[in-house]
């Protein structure tokens, strides 16, 4: 037995006590009054463990918010750095082949976008202001 159910056993001795002492007359009373006793012992176990469940999931809420999402690889960000660098050859090429340096610029502004938008979709704090550290509690300064 644990202390919470010795102390409801001591309750329902002196409950049981009290009623020899006082007689049949007043048993509904103390029927009455332990079990609002036990009642209260009930709703301040259920509302530990509510309380506990929802800072469990609040933690794992944060915990999935804080972790990479699965398409946020290292395998996907090589892969898309090395596609934009081959395809960057050929666009470069017709791009200074048809319009010359202006061809170019449009050329690599769109390759630099397209990485841009890319990074965006896979970090999307980075944008927003908030540097990494600062996010983690930690400060560049210190």
């Amino acid at each position: 037995m644990d202390g919470r159910d010795t102390d409801l056993k001591k309750e329902l001795d002196a409950t049981l006590q009290t009623r020899r002492e006082l007689g049949e007359e007043y048993e509904s009373a103390l029927v009455d009054s332990f079990l609002e006793k036990v009642d209260q012992r009930i709703d301040g176990a259920v509302e530990r463990r509510v309380r506990r469940q929802l800072a469990e999931q609040q933690m794992a809420a944060a915990r999935d918010s804080r972790s990479p999402r699965p398409t946020d690889s290292f395998g996907e960000r090589f892969g898309f750095g090395i596609v934009s660098l081959v395809l960057a050859v050929p666009l470069s090429a017709i791009g200074g082949g048809v319009a010359d340096l202006p061809g170019l610029l449009v050329a690599w502004a769109g390759i630099v976008g397209v990485n841009v938008v890319q990074v965006a979709r896979t970090n999307p704090g980075l944008f927003s202001g908030r540097r990494r550290a600062e996010r983690k509690g930690e400060s560049w300064d210190e």
